[in-house]
């Protein structure tokens, strides 16, 4: 098995697309360092921080009555009562939110690249069955002694490591570079409002939390690619509709949960955990982690049985 997985991980770092998709990743990283560097330089900190705080306040709390009166845009004005809490919070516990730019601030505007790091690992998975069939190399699998299982297992289990690669090199080199360029004097504290409180959060812990819990759509994503690719061995097929549900189907989802219940049991529901931890309000009301898991885990068995169960019925002749 772990001969399979070293002969899949070379067969990826042989195609220049994984040193230009490696390259991409850097440039991300590097530019939004520059376009943050070049903002905190020029950004002007208050000189009276609590009247700016007490001013940004008392304009949400004007704007939530008047959101009150109409009656609607229920999420906007979940929105504005966590921005009141939080800036309540930080005037009573003299929290200053204009400390400037550190490492771990820096780290965490780079979790939005974690899209790249998805789109990647998808790219990786939708190949990774359908072009042996393409290129006709699955027949040189096949006829070894080793069953069909171990064999899409190895690949499965290399798309994972690539794309736990990749994830690692985002949070590592935003890292050292965000220690090169901010510094890491500052705030420590993330403020996060959870079960209708705010709470006080460590920022390394709020990072590593985040990064993982922001992996889940990679790998959900991923992982879906890969069934398609090993049910359809079309690499193109598998990588469009991937693609398109990855930049899609949380917008579309939350279209539909405007309207109706049930789609809290979509996939795209459910793939941002983010949104029980203050970040975000759940897609539809009612909506806990433990459900979201529980979606999770059936998409994935899901996913699996149909990747697994055609790759071994499959005619390989055909």
């Amino acid at each position: 098995m772990l001969s399979l997985i070293q002969n899949e991980w070379l067969k990826i770092f042989k195609r220049v697309g994984t040193y230009v998709m490696l390259g991409l990743l850097l440039l991300v990283i590097g530019v939004s360092g520059a376009f943050m560097k070049y903002d905190d330089i020029k950004s002007e900190v208050p000189e009276d921080w609590k009247a700016t705080v007490t001013a940004e306040l008392a304009a949400q709390q004007q704007e939530l009555e008047q959101i009150e009166e109409n009656g609607f845009n229920d999420a906007y004005r979940s929105y504005l009562e966590e921005q009141i809490a939080i800036n309540q919070y930080r005037l009573d516990n003299d929290v200053n939110p204009y400390e400037g730019e550190t490492a771990w601030t820096y780290v965490e505007e780079n979790a939005g690249a974690i899209m790249f790091v998805g789109l990647f690992a998808i790219i990786v998975a939708a190949s990774i069955v359908a072009s042996e069939f393409s290129w006709g190399t699955i027949k040189l699998l096949l006829i070894r002694p080793i069953s069909r299982t171990k064999i899409l297992l190895s690949k499965y289990v290399t798309v994972l490591l690539f794309g736990t690669f990749l994830l690692a090199i985002l949070f590592t080199v935003s890292l050292i570079l965000g220690f090169i360029l901010f510094g890491t004097d500052g705030n420590s504290v993330h403020l996060a409002f959870v079960d209708g409180k705010v709470v006080e959060q460590s920022i390394v812990g709020y990072l590593i939390k985040t990064y993982f819990l922001r992996t889940i759509d990679v790998f959900m994503m991923s992982t879906m690619a890969f069934m398609i690719s090993a049910v359809f061995r079309s690499s193109s097929l598998a990588l469009g509709i991937s693609l398109f549900l990855l930049f899609s189907g949380s917008q579309v989802t939350a279209l539909i949960a405007m309207k109706f219940d049930w789609a809290k049991y979509s996939l795209f529901a459910n793939t941002d955990l983010t949104q029980y931890t203050g970040e975000t309000q759940p897609l539809v009301e009612g909506m806990t982690m433990q459900f979201s898991i529980i979606m999770l885990v059936v998409y994935f068995l899901l996913f699996q049985l149909l990747a697994f169960v055609v790759f071994n019925k499959r005619d390989v002749a055909a």
